[in-house]
């Protein structure tokens, strides 16, 4: 019998991700606390991923403001959680978010820093 593992299965994103390690600062689109801050997992054209302390449901809006080294502004975008899950150490969740509502000009500063990315290895 075959078996079947993680790295054999297909990568069905629309962007490809790369990791990260970026300075990140999200809150709920309906509520008006203050912005939590974070650190990406990985980046792509598309989304980010990150880990939170908070349960965060699916769908859910964020206001998001990711630090590049290479822009001396945040990158601002409104995504939607598009996977949680729990992680199994300590009370953490990583979620997925797909980018709904970005500039052109932040997903080109997006898509310029993952060019600088791609000769990268992690």
């Amino acid at each position: 019998m075959m078996e079947t593992r993680t790295e054999d299965m297909v990568e069905k994103r629309r962007f490809q991700r790369r990791e990260s390690n970026l300075p990140l600062r999200y809150k709920n689109i309906k509520t008006a606390t203050a912005p939590l801050g974070s650190l990406t997992k990985d980046i792509s054209e598309g989304g980010i991923s990150f880990k939170t302390t908070e349960f965060i449901s699916l769908a859910c809006r964020l206001v998001v403001e990711i630090t590049l080294p290479t822009v001396q502004r945040p990158i601002k975008a409104i995504s939607k959680v598009a996977w949680i899950r729990k992680l199994s150490s300590g009370e953490q969740y990583e979620l997925g978010n797909q980018f709904l509502e970005i500039s052109k000009e932040d997903k080109g500063l997006i898509t310029d820093y993952m060019s600088r990315l791609k000769g990268v290895d992690f």
